[in-house]
Formats: C-alpha cells, sequence, structure tokens
C-alpha cells in the first residue's frame, strides 16, 4: 500500500470525524425553528367525537359536586340537578354521617344543602341547595327498561375530586345485583366500563343523547380504582324513589315481617329458597302463622318457595315481589314446613313504620 494512499485515507478518516463532531452545530444553523410553528388546520371534528362534545357541554353544568363534613375531615362525591325546586339527586353513602353538606356547582359557586330524604336500601339521597342558588337546567331522565348491552354510556363527576370529568365506555351488562343494607340487593344495575372512581359516586351515567340512564353508586376494584368494572342504579329505579324522598323523606319499605337467614346458611343446608330465622313481633308473617328457626331444637321452621306462585331462590326474589305488589295488599306465600308444603295469605306492609 503506497504512503500517498495512506495520507489519503487518513485525511478523509479526519474529515469524517469533524463532520459528525459538527452535524448538530449544522443542524441548528440550517434547520433549527426559533420561532413558534405554524400550525396546521386539523379540520372537523369527526361526528362521534362532535356528538360527545355537544353531550359534555349540554349536561355538565347540571353535574354538581357534593362535599359532606364528617366529625374527622370531609368526604366528597357527585350529583345532578333534579328539579327546579333546587334538589339534588346522589348516593346515600355520600352523605351518610355527615353533619353539613356544600354543594359546588360547575360555576365555582357553592352553597349549603340539607338532607330532604334518604334511601339506604337504594343508595339513593336527595338534597336540597339554600335559596338563592342559580340553578342549571334539571338533566333529562331516559329509561333503563330499553338498554342494550353494547350500547354508548358516559359517566361525568367528580372522581378524586377532580369536577367536571367525563369518561365514556358502553353498557357491559345489565339485570346485575347489587348487595345494599340490611341484607337487600338492588336488582337490575347496570354494569359498565365507563371509568368510576371513587368521587364518581352519585353522579349520572347518561347515554348519547345525553338521557340520564342511572346513578353511579359503586366499583368493583380491588385497589378502589377503577377497573373497568363499574355499577350504576337503574334510572327506573331512580325515578320510582326519588319522588317518594321528595314527598315523605323516606322510601316505604315492602315487606311482611321476617328475618331472614344468610344465602349461605341455606347453601349449606341444600335449602332452595328463604329460610325464616325468625318473625317479627306483631308482624303480618306472625299473625299468619309463619314460624322461624326453633334455637332450641335447632331445627327449620318455615321455607318460602314461591310467592304468588312465583319461585323463590333468595331474600331477592322475595324483595322484588314484595315491591311489585304493594303495600296494602295481600300475597300467596308458599312455604315447606317439615317436608309438608302449604300456601298462605301474608298481607305487604311498609316495614320502616312498623
Amino acid at each position: 500500500m503506497s504512503e500517498r494512499f495512506i495520507r489519503f485515507a487518513i485525511v478523509a478518516l479526519l474529515l469524517l470525524l469533524a463532520a459528525l463532531v459538527a452535524q448538530p452545530y449544522i443542524a441548528d444553523i440550517l434547520f433549527a425553528t426559533s420561532s413558534p410553528r405554524t400550525v396546521t388546520p386539523r379540520g372537523s371534528l369527526t361526528e362521534a367525537e362532535q356528538s360527545t362534545v355537544a353531550l359534555f357541554e349540554r349536561v355538565a353544568p347540571s353535574v354538581v359536586q357534593v362535599i359532606g363534613q364528617e366529625q374527622n375531615g370531609v368526604k366528597s362525591g357527585s350529583g345532578f340537578v333534579w328539579d327546579a325546586a333546587g334538589h339534588i339527586v346522589t348516593n346515600n353513602h355520600v352523605v351518610d354521617g355527615v353533619t353539613a353538606i356544600a354543594v359546588q356547582f360547575a360555576s365555582g359557586e357553592s352553597v349549603a344543602a340539607d338532607i330532604v330524604g334518604r334511601a339506604p336500601n337504594y343508595d339513593l339521597a336527595v338534597l336540597r341547595v339554600s335559596g338563592g342558588a342559580r340553578l342549571p337546567n334539571p338533566l333529562a331522565i331516559g329509561s333503563s327498561g330499553d338498554l342494550k348491552v353494547g350500547q354508548s354510556a358516559f359517566a361525568i363527576g367528580n372522581p378524586f375530586g377532580l369536577d367536571q370529568s367525563l369518561t365514556s365506555g358502553i353498557v357491559s351488562a345489565l339485570k346485575r345485583r347489587l348487595p345494599e343494607s340490611g341484607g337487600r340487593e338492588i336488582s337490575d344495575v347496570i354494569q359498565t366500563d365507563a371509568a368510576i372512581n371513587p368521587g364518581n359516586s352519585g353522579g349520572p351515567l347518561l347515554d348519547s343523547a345525553g338521557r340520564v340512564i342511572g346513578v353511579n353508586t359503586a366499583i368493583f376494584s380491588p385497589s378502589g380504582a377503577n377497573a373497568g368494572i363499574g355499577f350504576a342504579i337503574p334510572v327506573d329505579v331512580v325515578n320510582r324513589v326519588v319522588p317518594q324522598l321528595i314527598r315523605n323523606g323516606r322510601m316505604p319499605t315492602p315487606g311482611i315481617g321476617i328475618m331472614a337467614a344468610d344465602e349461605a346458611t341455606a347453601a349449606r343446608l341444600h335449602v332452595s329458597g328463604v329460610i325464616i330465622a325468625q318473625t317479627v313481633p306483631g308482624s303480618p308473617a306472625e299473625r299468619a302463622g309463619l314460624k322461624g328457626i326453633d334455637t332450641e331444637s335447632a331445627t327449620l321452621g318455615d321455607v318460602i318457595t314461591k310467592v304468588d306462585g312465583k319461585p323463590v331462590r333468595r331474600l331477592a326474589d322475595l324483595t322484588d315481589e314484595l315491591v311489585t305488589v304493594g303495600i296494602g295488599n295481600t300475597v300467596h306465600v308458599t312455604i315447606e314446613r317439615g317436608g309438608r308444603s302449604r300456601t298462605v295469605d301474608v298481607k305487604v306492609t311498609d316495614l320502616g313504620e312498623s
């Protein structure tokens, strides 16, 4: 290899190294933008985006933050304007145990509110804001009876105290059962994958028309944060309970005056039906001759298997049928006792007034 070629190779290599070192500086000189970039027009929003934006702008002003003062701090949730009289719908657990309540509107205005009525069995409560507040429009009410799995669902609320948050998803399932106080269950609960987190409780679940189809109430998550499974009280239940709370401050609780054994006991004993643990003294059940468990001999008394001819497999079946029949009416209760079946007439009463 000639000496001339070697010198040429060394010079080329040095030039290449110099170019590599200088490249960033050359790029800054030739290509760096030291002034704001020109904005590229995005064009129109898609039809779906326009629909979602319009829904939020129309509905969000009527969704509020509910702040409750507790003995050891505060807790917050969501709610929405029910009517022009200043009634706000939220969850019972949002206001349970609080000593004072404030409602904050999307405008930033915060006003005091009082509890008008509570229905723990449905996890619903109605508040009323103090006079003088400028109320947004009440939300439109839809129906939960004709919902379809897969249709769009939107949640607006205040997750983790972050107000006016919108999430979207679909109706994931229908006719779920949500356990509530006193061993009761809320029937036909809506399951959604629209993100629902702590603070969303009491806010509306909406359909694509912006109508309320449910009240967000719970999430299923080991961590307490959204895991894609949220639940909402169906609006058909809300539309039945809320007027009662406004009128009477409470929701009548249909019953016949029994205390039922838990479902685990029935499963362990291979019993299909509602085991009567005991009857309430003076109740329609006691007057009809129904018997509870004999604690001295540890033997079963009556097991309710049907109401008005419809099978009863657990307490929720019984309570659903009693709600349908209504307070003051009589039901035909089929029981099994000692291996024999018989039917007795029992009057449905309001347990809250018993």
